[in-house]
């Protein structure tokens, strides 16, 4: 076994096993529910809480600097930054990816359309990495990732790892929380 798949598999086992049977099943109820007042979410353009930030008719709550403390964030939000900022802006910059953004990433209007673009971004990360190889892990990630440029590409490997099973977890918790509290008749 190389390095190179011992870091695929440390993703892939999270995926296939945790991550994304969990999201089986998502309904729009649960994508765009909203578990706290002010909570971030993607909405439809007219309804924007913040500045507009996305390229089709929906956008995503986002300011800079973060308020503090940071508003909740829904299952929508954290789906799109997965999608845009852990996956398709690295796969881009490192792996020839489609250009991608915040601001002009076409933002999902279902779960069904989230989804799928979570598949896509994961199998470009994944193929991405793959396509590194045990020397493409030793090359420094370059300037694309500021406080990382130094680093090796194995490096932000674990960083982007380790973000997908974080807020995987989150994810898993809103969808707990959601079909709680029908049980509890909240």
């Amino acid at each position: 076994m190389t390095w190179n798949d011992l870091l695929l598999d440390q993703l892939r086992f999270h995926w296939e096993h945790a991550l994304r049977p969990r999201l089986d099943g998502l309904t729009d109820d649960e994508y765009r529910w909203e578990p706290a007042p002010g909570a971030w979410n993607v909405r439809p353009r007219a309804e924007a809480r913040t500045a507009p930030i996305g390229g089709g008719a929906m956008v995503i709550d986002f300011a800079f600097p973060t308020p503090e403390p940071p508003p909740v964030t829904t299952i929508a939000w954290r789906l799109a930054h997965v999608i845009v900022g852990v996956f398709a802006m690295r796969t881009a910059s490192h792996f020839g990816g489609p250009p991608t953004d915040y601001d002009s990433h076409p933002y999902a209007a279902t779960a069904n359309e989230a989804l799928a673009q979570l598949d896509a971004a994961y199998a470009g990360w994944i193929e991405g990495v793959r396509g590194l190889g045990e020397d493409g892990l030793t090359r420094p990630c370059g300037p694309a990732e500021g406080p990382y440029a130094a680093e090796s590409l194995a490096v932000l490997v674990l960083h982007i790892h380790r973000e997908v099973i974080h807020h995987g977890a989150e994810i898993a918790l809103l969808r707990d929380l959601h079909r709680a509290r029908g049980i509890a008749g909240a």
